[in-house]
C-alpha cells in the first residue's frame, strides 16, 4: 500500500525477502539481478548447496527460498523438507530444468508451493514468487502435467526395503532368500 505524506507518495509495502539456493554462481548472479530490480523484492542470502540453504533459511528467515533441485550435499527436495520442518511459513519455489521429474514431484510432495522451469520467461518466475509470497501455490502448468504423466514411484514396502538393505550389505541371493 501507499501512504500520503505531504505531496510525496511513500511506499510502505514490505519487500519479499528471498534466499537463493543454487550451486551455479552464474545462475545466482542472474537471479540476484532479476529480483533486486523488482520494487517489491530483495535478496537476503545465497546458498551454493542444500546444507547451506537449510542453515541460511534458519538464520535469515526469508519469505521465499528459490530452490535448485540438483545441488551437492543435500538435494533441493530434501532441503525443502528440512526448511519447512523448521519453518512451515517459508514459501519454497523450486527452479529446475526438467532433469528429473521424480525430484520435482518429491520437492512438491515435501511442501514446495512453487515450481518453475529454468527455461521459463523471467516474468513467470517473478509472478510465481509474488503468488507464493501471498500464500498461494504457483506450479507451472507444464510441470503439473509432467508430474501427472510421470508420478512418483510408490514407496518401498518393509520387505522390499529389508531386501535392498541386504543387497547393499553384500549378501548373496541365497543368503537373502534364507532371511525371508
Amino acid at each position: 500500500g501507499y501512504a500520503r505524506r505531504g505531496d510525496a507518495l511513500i511506499h510502505n509495502m514490505k519487500k519479499i525477502r528471498i534466499l537463493i539456493a543454487d550451486d551455479h554462481k552464474l545462475m545466482r548472479m542472474g537471479l540476484v539481478s532479476l529480483f533486486n530490480v523488482q520494487k517489491d523484492m530483495t535478496v537476503v542470502g545465497e546458498a551454493d548447496d542444500g546444507m547451506s540453504a537449510i542453515r541460511q533459511a534458519k538464520a535469515l528467515n526469508p519469505d521465499i527460498v528459490i530452490m535448485d533441485l540438483m545441488m551437492p550435499k543435500t538435494n533441493g527436495a530434501e532441503a525443502t523438507a528440512a526448511i519447512l520442518a523448521d519453518n512451515p511459513d517459508i514459501g519454497i519455489v523450486v527452479l529446475s530444468s526438467f532433469s528429473n521429474s521424480a525430484d520435482m514431484a518429491r520437492a512438491i510432495a515435501n511442501g514446495a508451493r512453487g515450481a518453475q522451469a529454468k527455461e521459463a520467461p523471467t516474468e513467470d518466475l517473478v509472478a510465481a514468487i509474488r503468488t507464493v509470497a501471498d500464500g498461494e501455490t504457483a506450479i507451472a502448468p507444464e510441470i503439473q502435467q509432467f508430474i501427472k504423466d510421470d508420478p512418483l514411484p510408490p514407496p518401498l514396502t518393509e520387505k522390499q526395503l529389508a531386501i535392498l538393505q541386504s543387497v547393499t550389505r553384500g549378501l548373496t541371493n541365497p543368503d537373502i532368500a534364507k532371511q525371508f
